[in-house]
């Protein structure tokens, strides 16, 4: 796909350091993909797209958050059903002042990651929720350098990886392994597919994932499957059975059980309590 370059200029306003949009995208692709001389960040807030991304193509859901870097070139289509985005754009300069300045957090990670694709996060339902309540808190607040390193940091810290400091220890290429296995075509082949992301043995990538997570790598994917699971559940009325199916369980009491030992409930249960009319009298 050719492209075209995005400038933050075009977007800013004289003595502001960010923009903000909130947008449903469009449902084709546009003539040409872009890269930007800019940093950005979105959280696809609800609805489902394609996303190509460096002549790769992501199928990107609710609860997904992705750190663009400029010299990413990347395109969207919105699925049938419709798509919305919370876009941050932000100055190239303020990733590299808090590089530089909590490198030992920040360093080759969320806007430095140094992989193919950019890092892509799957949200749990907590995080999911933290996450848009600081991203409204961003979309009122003066545009100033301040804000947007504080919505960064904040993104970094309590939103993007339960463990920031634990995956900035581990090797780039495990690293860029956990990012890869946020996307649905690669979590849904279970651990299959977190190990070819790796690129290394199986007896390798079980040991760095003891190393710097703490979990085995079935249970790092299962937790990544549960979460996607839990946001469907939310979102769409499909049956217990197919969304389990989509998100790689081919054994449906398996998935029951891992769902209830994950969310302390049954995925039925669940879905009714998310689904509940909060103004309506319990039954």
């Amino acid at each position: 796909m050719e492209t075209e370059t995005y400038r933050l200029a075009s977007y800013l306003a004289r003595g502001e350091s960010f923009h903000y949009a909130r947008k449903m995208l469009a449902k084709r692709f546009p003539a040409r993909a872009h890269t930007h001389d800019f940093h950005e960040v979105f959280l696809i807030t609800r609805g489902r797209t394609a996303h190509w991304i460096n002549g790769q193509m992501q199928t990107l859901s609710e609860g997904q958050l992705v750190f663009i870097r400029p010299r990413d070139a990347h395109a969207f289509r919105a699925a049938r059903e419709g798509c919305e985005i919370i876009n941050v754009m932000y100055e190239s300069a303020s990733a590299a002042h808090l590089v530089a300045r909590y490198g030992d957090t920040l360093r080759g990670r969320f806007f430095d990651a140094p992989g193919a694709l950019p890092e892509l996060h799957t949200l749990g339902p907590q995080q999911f929720e933290r996450a848009l309540a600081i991203a409204g808190q961003l979309q009122t607040a003066d545009r100033t350098l301040a804000r947007i390193e504080e919505f960064l940091l904040t993104l970094c810290n309590r939103v993007a990886v339960p463990s920031a400091q634990g995956m900035a220890a581990g090797p780039a290429w495990f690293s860029a392994a956990c990012s890869a296995a946020q996307d649905i075509e690669v979590f849904r082949l279970g651990v299959a597919g977190f190990i070819a992301a790796a690129g290394r043995s199986h007896e390798h990538v079980c040991r760095t994932c003891k190393e710097v997570l703490g979990l085995t790598p079935t249970d790092y994917v299962n937790r990544i499957r549960i979460d996607h699971a839990a946001r469907l559940l939310r979102t769409e009325d499909a049956s217990i059975e197919a969304i389990a199916s989509r998100c790689g369980f081919e054994n449906t009491s398996y998935f029951y059980r891992l769902f209830a030992r994950s969310m302390g409930e049954t995925p039925k249960r669940y879905r009714a309590a998310q689904k509940r009319d909060p103004f309506a009298a319990a039954d």
